[in-house]
């Protein structure tokens, strides 16, 4: 039993290995090349592995793509600050620590985004990803949103494209990467911006 084990740990290990060394490669060759002009076949040969191996860690492109997106930001910290925000009692600290996550979100992503930019242009399967990226985004909010309605200024359907809007990877984009602000910058604007229009904002009448 103990032999086994160790066999079954160094494979794992193994794989792990394999699958960094595939992304990491990937990462490069997106950069460099951009997503449509690297094949499987290119990526195959930087990461020195076979393309039978990288389609049954990631099943295609996208998959890689996909993958290094979810790797950004490590699922354990991710996890760590929604459990935080869901927990905290303070409508204005709960939408402090949503600015805090979208930014530490974004920042993880950062050399990810002209990547995903561009792949979406050209790929209508990567438009497809980013779609359905959005949609989890905007389903995962709502809880987040709902536990906070007593509070909310305005009609909580407004409130979750509000919240949803302003969240967005497009305006950490527009800030921080073509205005030059720094991330506590855009933190602290989000924060300010999304207790305003939640919490302050004037009923229509």
């Amino acid at each position: 039993m103990t032999k086994r084990t160790y066999h079954s740990e160094t494979r794992d290990s193994q794989a792990a290995q394999t699958r960094s060394r595939i992304l990491e490669a990937a990462m490069k060759l997106f950069k460099t090349e951009g997503f449509d002009r690297v094949t499987i076949n290119k990526l195959a040969q930087a990461a020195d592995v076979s393309m039978p191996t990288i389609y049954a860690l990631f099943k295609s492109k996208r998959g890689v793509l996909q993958s290094l997106i979810d790797d950004a930001l490590p699922q354990e910290q991710f996890a760590d600050l929604v459990e935080e925000s869901m927990s905290e009692k303070s409508p204005k600290k709960r939408l402090s620590l949503c600015a805090k996550l979208a930014r530490q979100m974004y920042d993880a992503e950062r050399e990810l985004m002209d990547i995903m930019r561009s792949a979406s242009v050209v790929s209508s399967e990567l438009k497809e990803l980013e779609q359905e990226r959005e949609a989890r985004r905007y389903e995962r909010q709502g809880e987040y949103v709902e536990q906070m309605k007593n509070d909310l200024a305005l009609p909580l359907s407004k409130a979750r494209d509000i919240i949803w809007a302003l969240s967005g990877r497009d305006l950490y984009r527009l800030f921080v990467i073509e205005r030059g602000w720094t991330s506590d910058e855009y933190e602290e604007w989000l924060a300010e911006m999304l207790i305003k229009a939640l919490l302050e904002a004037t009923p229509a009448r």
